[in-house]
């Protein structure tokens, strides 16, 4: 089964179904206040038989990106399952395109994700993405909350 996984988010506070089919279920919102202009597709819109999803994102971030450093942290059934932290942007030598981009400016890149590796099993996960602009994690500029429910067994 194919499907598609595509949303701009504008609105804060509201949650919005990326996807649905007879495996997966999958809605977002944003964890702050303050509207984004966001754009993020995933192909295929399935966790069956899958190595690689194909993701393409489209950002104007609120700042500029000097330093990066995102929180990954996934709950399963309401239980902590991963929680991981990794600086992307450092001021030097920095591998990603997104780095050293302005406030203002339109992120648009696409890349592979090789998560599908992971068996899911069935049950409601929780999953929080924070970008942070320093390394102390207090200054957010991007957190989006997204709902994942597996309706199968484990894939």
């Amino acid at each position: 089964m194919f499907g598609l996984f595509f949303f701009i988010l504008f609105t804060p506070g509201v949650s919005e179904l990326l996807c649905t089919s007879s495996e997966l279920e999958v809605s977002y919102t944003f964890c702050d206040s303050t509207a984004h202009d966001f754009m993020f597709n995933l192909t295929p819109c399935s966790i069956m038989n899958k190595s690689v999803w194909k993701a393409a994102l489209m950002w104007i971030p609120r700042s500029d990106i000097t330093f990066l450093k995102v929180v990954f942290n996934v709950w399963f059934d309401n239980a902590k399952a991963l929680h991981w932290k990794e600086v992307l942007c450092s001021g030097a030598d920095d591998e990603y395109t997104v780095c050293g981009m302005l406030k203002g400016e339109t992120i648009v890149t696409t890349f592979d994700i090789k998560g599908a590796r992971t068996k899911f099993p069935k049950g409601n996960y929780n999953i929080i993405l924070q970008g942070f602009s320093d390394d102390s994690e207090n200054n957010m500029i991007m957190c989006l909350n997204f709902t994942m429910i597996v309706k199968q067994g484990a894939f």
